[in-house]
């Protein structure tokens, strides 16, 4: 039916946009895990612990 049509896009905007929030709002308060890894991490080295 075409009088349905503005009704369906509309919807599927308001989709889109909820979830575009919901995505920015976890993206501001739960950090990517590059961020929480310590600095003090990457001074290790890195020993094996095999021979050849």
């Amino acid at each position: 039916m075409p009088q349905m049509a503005p009704i369906y896009w509309l919807s599927l905007f308001a989709f889109f946009t909820l979830t575009l929030v919901l995505f920015s709002m976890l993206n501001y308060f739960i950090k990517p895990f590059n961020k929480m890894i310590t600095p003090g991490f990457y001074n290790k080295p890195q020993s094996k612990h095999w021979k050849l």
